[in-house]
């Protein structure tokens, strides 16, 4: 092999990488907290090794794929935004057959992860995978596209719950509810980098449609999650380490509103990876209150 197809190749893969975000790993780790989380809770603690190793993989395949198809469907609009201008099929350094390809070989190999689960695991990711290919075509049709990836970007957590127990119970939809409103909340933050390119280009958000009041909602959202994952730990009959995590998610939504409060741009951005420590300490909390108290 020649010294320039070598590089060719470095050059491509180079490409495909930046197509998955995997140089970019903040999606993956938001995906990834609340996903282990769910194991935690689903296994009091305790959580198969065969099915942790399974979600984490799959976890981090699933948010390429969302990534993938995501610029699939935003190639020809990404191109007049700032921020992803550069993007891999905005430029037009790989083709749209080639994303697709991408797309189908990483799907087919998270399919396969999930086929050593159970089949109500299985039914579920079809449910998934269908749910990550419509996600990048709600902007084009409703103002709440941040609502709809928060059921995409919640979806393994009754997924866990029915590896880990075979059923999703109702204190599933606790956590899922509760990931649902942190995501809107942490995701309209994003949107707010974007917002006045968006404009321009007619990709529909929250915090376009959320306006002068997108703080507020914001904090609303942040309000509701961390109800929804108080009661999380109440039916899981969590307790005080638990609760400093709770009391952290305080701290740090708080922190969120003083970087957004001037909707500069940078500082937005900031707020919302800022939520990559939230998702963490949650998960550590989580850990550390089943490792010393375990449930009766």
């Amino acid at each position: 092999m020649t010294a320039l197809t070598q590089q060719g190749i470095k050059y491509k893969l180079t490409l495909y990488a930046q197509l998955s975000r995997i140089d970019r790993p903040i999606g993956t780790l938001l995906l990834l907290w609340p996903c282990l989380m769910a194991l935690l809770f689903a296994a009091k603690g305790m959580p198969d090794v065969k099915v942790l190793l399974i979600f984490i993989l799959g976890v981090v395949i699933m948010r390429a794929c969302g990534c993938i198809i995501n610029d699939y469907a935003d190639r020809n609009l990404d191109a007049h935004v700032e921020r992803t201008k550069q993007r891999p099929l905005a430029s037009g350094a790989i083709s749209s057959k080639e994303a697709l390809s991408l797309f189908a070989l990483l799907g087919l190999l998270a399919f396969g992860l999930v086929l050593l689960l159970n089949p109500l695991v299985v039914k579920l990711s079809v449910v998934g995978i269908i749910l990550t290919i419509m996600y990048p075509f709600m902007k084009r049709v409703t103002n709440m596209p941040q609502m709809f990836l928060g059921i995409v970007w919640s979806w393994s957590i009754p997924m866990a719950y029915a590896a880990q127990l075979g059923e999703v119970p109702i204190e599933a939809w606790w956590l899922f509810a509760a990931n649902w409103c942190w995501t809107v909340a942490y995701d309209t933050m994003y949107a707010m980098v974007d917002r006045d390119d968006d404009l321009k280009v007619g990709i529909k958000s929250t915090a376009i449609l959320f306006g002068r009041f997108d703080r507020q909602w914001i904090g609303l959202f942040q309000l509701a999650a961390l109800g929804c994952f108080f009661m999380a730990g109440l039916n899981a009959e969590r307790g005080l380490i638990y609760g400093l995590g709770l009391i952290g998610f305080i701290a740090f939504s708080c922190y969120q509103q003083k970087l957004i409060f001037s909707r500069d741009r940078p500082a937005c951005f900031k707020a919302f990876l800022n939520n990559n420590w939230v998702g963490m300490l949650l998960f550590i909390t989580l850990a550390a209150d089943y490792l010393l108290f375990q449930p009766h």
